[in-house]
């Protein structure tokens, strides 16, 4: 096993890595978000600035929140993809230059 060979597995395993926090991540915070959304508490308007701040405006905001989170991650996802496919044409020579 080269050094190529070895940065590239490592990078391969720390991108499924971060994958998994990413996708944890998402989760909790879809589920503290569905809670909060569905109570709606008079709290939370406040704290995002309160005046003329409304419900579907604050779901709204989740939504599109969420939507780049999950396409972030799926980038994230494609990169590990192929960090996995470049690490195992490593592993198997088929891309050496000797």
């Amino acid at each position: 096993m080269n050094d190529l060979q070895k940065v590239v597995r490592c990078a391969s395993q720390a991108a499924w890595c971060s994958i998994v926090v990413g996708a944890i991540w998402l989760t909790v915070s879809w589920l503290i978000w569905m809670a909060l959304l569905n109570s709606q508490p008079a709290w939370l308007l406040r704290l995002w600035g309160g005046g003329e701040l409304t419900w579907p405006f604050v779901h709204t905001v989740f939504i599109w929140f969420m939507v780049v989170a999950k396409l972030i991650l799926f980038t994230f996802i494609l990169m590990a993809v192929c960090l996995s496919c470049w690490a195992r044409r490593l592993g198997k020579g088929c891309c050496t230059t000797d």
